[in-house]
């Protein structure tokens, strides 16, 4: 296991245990495969670049690794539009070099999850194109949505519903007939009221699962029911990517019998294969009106976690910080399933740059605020998300402490929200840029060809090389937290912490072993100082200068800080 001290250093030999319920506190790390590593050197990232750098994500000290869709697509939105999903899409490598991947990951004690997407296929499907060709009245045509128009001629759409990427939800075809896409016109809802929509993701699942996969991320797991009849949203604002209101196509009570299928299917295979590293997961990307409706796509016997998107999208502020985390634990507990927490993923800004910027302006920004004490911030949220019961995300490059890229050119972007609605959350490629490897070099070591978008001058200063082994750089904070989130025996799994008095604007709460070893984590979100009685012994601290102790067993707290203690 790791050494960890005090100043941020340590050593490492990780090790994956196969003990039941491993994900219950696992960190998983999100890779965005176009974005993480290029080893053929064609400007876009690959399978075979993962697979060349999960000795870095070892040695930083996640538990599994996410990827983001790597099967056959034409690309329409990067990758969720799935056109076989049995098949990787050559821009990515081959079959052979995701059987490679998922034994590496195993042999490094690292368990690989991959995306799932079965809202909507690509319009490239086979099922889809056949459905088209054939014309109306194709018993194809079952396995989508395909309804008439309203109007005289039928020339309006089936009913008012519109587009998360904005737009109208529905496309019509020469032939008269509309079909729905709640995402992107090149993204057909399924419909899973068709028994044979149902039968070709059971197949799907034991494909991945036959190859060794730990487990699948459900994009738009709210998704794949819709209410009977289709009805109108009436008088509703248009929709946005990360909105989670009450709709008539998403959180219908029918999507849980699916899970409740998928559950029985996964359970069959146990811990067979998966390189000895135990059970396969579900994980559920699924926004709800409430975390408590979130919960309920957790229950015993369907999926295994859900995202806390509520989390993700909190202020760096203590009240609602507090709020949230109260809510989530109990909410999760009835259920007994663990809480997820989640600060940056590949559809909303860096939290390095929301906390850069004042609150309320949402999860994509265009302003690049504060960077300096936007990283601060990111840091001490950071510690404090890995300080909490339960499971933890990381996406690629927040270690790093890389900022979201706002100032990308028009040009280059190619988030299909972005060209939909004049900018309508269509700002998801600044989180996408590729990760800085190195100082210098061909796109900072990302690869030999460039990059797919570009990235910003100053880049190199945080790449990997400049951060690796620098004492107090986010890189080696977050592996010096990861490390003693492993050895701290009161931190990770759970559903309960114990809040304590502090100042306003300041969180302190202890978790407690089961040997009585105790836990504190003071959390400071004001741009003040703050004097606190010392909880503990240091443990780690998210800014690069220490604690100042002051008189009679007191500590300072520096501004926009987290402090781990334990005693």
């Amino acid at each position: 296991m790791s050494q960890h001290l005090a100043d941020g250093t340590r050593t490492a030999t990780l090790t994956a245990d196969a003990r039941p319920g491993w994900w219950r506190d696992a960190v998983i790390y999100q890779v965005y495969p176009r974005s993480f590593a290029d080893a053929d050197g064609n400007g876009m990232g690959d399978l075979a670049g993962v697979r060349s750098r999960l000795g870095y994500l070892r040695e930083l000290g996640v538990d599994a690794v996410w990827l983001s869709p790597f099967y056959a697509s034409p690309q329409a939105d990067a990758g969720y539009d799935v056109a076989d999903y049995r098949t990787v899409d050559p821009m990515f490598g081959d079959l052979a070099d995701a059987e490679a991947l998922i034994e590496d990951a195993h042999t490094l004690g690292l368990r690989l999850i991959v995306d799932l997407v079965p809202n909507h296929s690509s319009d490239r499907h086979e099922w889809f194109r056949r459905a088209v060709a054939e014309g109306p009245g194709s018993p194809l045509r079952g396995r989508y949505h395909f309804r008439p128009g309203k109007g005289k001629d039928g020339e309006l759409p089936p009913n008012d519903w519109t587009s998360l990427f904005g737009g109208p939800a529905w496309t019509r075809l020469p032939d008269g007939e509309w079909y729905l896409h709640l995402f992107a016109p090149e993204q057909p809802d399924f419909n899973w009221e068709h028994p044979a929509v149902a039968d070709e993701f059971r197949s799907i699942l034991r494909f991945w699962l036959d190859k060794g996969v730990d487990g699948f991320r459900i994009d738009v797991a709210h998704g794949l029911v819709k209410q009977e009849g289709l009805p109108d949203l009436g008088d509703h604002e248009e929709l946005r990517l990360l909105d989670n209101g009450a709709v008539p196509f998403f959180d219908q009570e029918g999507v849980h019998e699916i899970y409740r299928d998928w559950r029985r299917l996964l359970d069959e295979y146990a811990a067979e294969g998966s390189g000895g590293l135990g059970e396969r997961i579900f994980v559920a990307e699924a926004w709800t009106p409430t975390v408590e409706r979130t919960a309920a796509y957790v229950r015993p016997d369907e999926l295994h976690q859900a995202f806390n998107f509520p989390y993700l999208s909190t202020s760096w502020d203590a009240e609602d910080l507090r709020a949230v985390i109260d809510r989530s634990l109990e909410a999760m507990r009835p259920v007994g399933a663990p809480a997820t927490w989640v600060l940056s993923n590949h559809d909303v800004t860096r939290h390095t740059t929301r906390f850069a910027n004042p609150p309320g302006l949402g999860t994509q920004l265009r302003t690049p605020g504060d960077p300096e004490l936007g990283l601060r911030r990111a840091r001490a949220a950071t510690l404090l998300m890995l300080a909490l019961p339960g499971s933890a995300y990381v996406y690629q490059g927040e270690e790093l402490g890389l900022p979201d890229v706002v100032d990308l050119p028009d040009e280059v972007r190619q988030d299909p929200s972005y060209f939909r609605a004049h900018g309508q959350d269509g700002f998801r490629d600044g989180c996408r840029v590729p990760l800085p490897w190195t100082r210098g070099g061909s796109a900072h070591g990302f690869g030999a060809g460039g990059s797919w978008l570009p990235q910003p001058e100053g880049w190199g200063e945080l790449s990997v090389e400049a951060q690796q082994g620098v004492p107090g750089s986010t890189l080696e904070l977050y592996r010096a937290a990861l490390a003693a989130r492993r050895e701290h025996p009161a931190l990770g799994a759970g559903d309960s912490l114990t809040w304590l008095d502090a100042p306003e604007g300041v969180l302190v709460f202890r978790r407690t072993a089961e040997d009585g070893t105790r836990f504190f984590c003071t959390a400071n979100t004001t741009g003040a100082t703050v004097r606190l009685p010392a909880p503990g012994q240091l443990l780690l601290a998210s800014t690069a200068e220490q604690p100042a102790r002051g008189t009679e067993g007191e500590v300072l707290l520096p501004p926009d800080s987290t402090v781990w203690w334990t005693a």
